[in-house]
């Protein structure tokens, strides 16, 4: 029995059937930008790993790192306990975040960074005596996790999790912010965002958004001066700001924190995936010296979360490392490199007249087709030109690692118009021309 047998018998993949007959490939080895097949195929990969191996794949530096640590310590218990990596961690992340942002709380993955967030946003209003603030306003279209409370601040109708829509918490919604990055924000624009706060701003614990980029919930960019409003209304009436940095932090919006765009501090900052350069799930949420003195002066004194996994040495120190790296490589100039390439690259799709809407922004290339790709027939049609592209939706997006030659990304590139070239709209669905 073959490995993708084997795999079909006991193994569960994220967002799928058991049983489905979607096409599963092997990967034995990764290297560089390089996935390689059981079959020895290479595929570039435009995913990053969902967004997190902006390093590439089997790097010296971080496997390095990873060694150093494992002759030392591979995990301890972080209660009444702490260690270099963590602490050095912690120094790095508030060096580098937007100013205010001074305590560190390590979590595994960034959907738990989300529910610490929002536990910590209620906890600090009931510590302030505004127990009556239990309520989060979040922008249509966004995407924050899978776990519960996460989900609560999904898109409830179009998001993925619209099924748990009756049992999940009622949370407060607007429309998707508006305008698309690089136009003028209007009053218009922002007549909802001041009616909602006007009319519940004293029943709001926080607001919780993607700077800049809404990433799985339609890769859609808007104006950094939304996000300026945002953060002046949540000053008005006493509603916290959570920023959800887990896929833009590290550098991928051509920012080194989408915050940044608006020249803001959120009084929450999380971030994720790319933190560790894909090698181990961390995730960290930061914050601000007075919303922690807030939570110790109430009931009962401490904040009332802690995984077991939190700090965990191993992924601290790799994490370090790969922050060090991002910062001696120029990220900058690797963001800029990609951008130009994907805008370059992707630019012929926009004649198609299956195509809505082609848009870049960093390193983050998208294409909207005007209906949903079938991914068990669009899927094999990447493989088979050497690339490794997973669409959502209507959208077949790149999101390559940083380390990315220009040769490599124009392959990628003309691989995903080549392929978006070769489909068409059949009962309300992007497949493949022969089909």
């Amino acid at each position: 029995m073959n490995l993708v047998d084997r795999d079909r018998q006991h193994i569960w993949h994220p967002y799928s059937a058991v049983g489905s007959p979607s096409p599963i490939y092997p990967v034995v080895a990764a290297e560089g930008v390089r996935l390689k097949l059981d079959d020895g195929r290479e595929l570039i990969d435009g995913m990053s790993s969902w967004w997190c191996a902006v390093h590439g794949y089997n790097h010296p530096v971080l496997n390095e790192a990873a060694m150093q640590q494992l002759d030392k310590m591979s995990h301890v218990m972080f209660g009444g306990l702490t260690h270099p990596p963590a602490v050095e961690l912690a120094e790095t992340l508030v060096e580098l975040s937007p100013w205010g942002l001074q305590k560190v709380f390590f979590v595994d993955s960034g959907s738990v960074a989300i529910e610490a967030a929002m536990k910590m946003a209620l906890q600090t209003q009931i510590a302030r005596g505004q127990s009556q603030r239990h309520l989060f306003l979040s922008p249509r279209g966004g995407y924050h996790g899978d776990t519960l409370d996460a989900m609560s601040v999904c898109d409830p109708i179009t998001g993925m999790h619209a099924l748990f829509e009756g049992v999940l918490p009622k949370q407060v919604f607007i429309e998707r912010p508006e305008p698309a990055f690089g136009e003028h924000c209007t009053e218009q624009h922002l007549a909802q965002l001041e009616q909602v706060f006007a009319e519940q701003g004293d029943q709001l614990a926080a607001m919780i958004l993607e700077p800049i980029v809404q990433g799985a919930g339609g890769m859609r960019f808007y104006a950094p001066e939304y996000l300026q409003a945002a953060r002046r209304l949540c000053d008005e009436h006493g509603v916290l700001l959570i920023a959800d940095e887990i896929a833009t932090g590290f550098g991928r919006s051509g920012k080194l924190f989408a915050v940044e765009h608006a020249d803001i501090t959120p009084d929450i900052l999380c971030v994720g995936k790319a933190l560790t350069g894909g090698y181990l799930s961390l995730a960290a949420v930061l914050t601000t010296d007075e919303m922690a003195n807030d939570i110790a002066s109430g009931e009962p004194g401490v904040f009332m979360h802690g995984p077991t996994f939190m700090g965990n040495p191993l992924a601290c120190a790799i994490a370090k490392a790969s922050i060090d790296l991002l910062c001696a490589n120029d990220w900058q100039q690797q963001v800029l490199q990609i951008e130009q390439g994907l805008q370059q690259g992707l630019a012929p799709a926009k004649t198609f007249t299956h195509v809505a809407e082609v848009r870049v922004l960093g390193a983050i290339g998208v294409v909207e087709l005007t209906h949903p790709v079938d991914m068990s027939s669009v899927q094999p049609m990447f493989v088979e030109r050497g690339v490794w592209v997973r669409p959502f939706g209507k959208l077949v997006y790149l999101m390559p690692p940083f380390v990315m030659s220009s040769g490599d990304l124009a392959q990628l590139t003309d691989a995903l118009v080549d392929v978006v070239a070769n489909l068409q709209i059949k009962d309300g669905v992007a497949v493949p021309l022969s089909a």
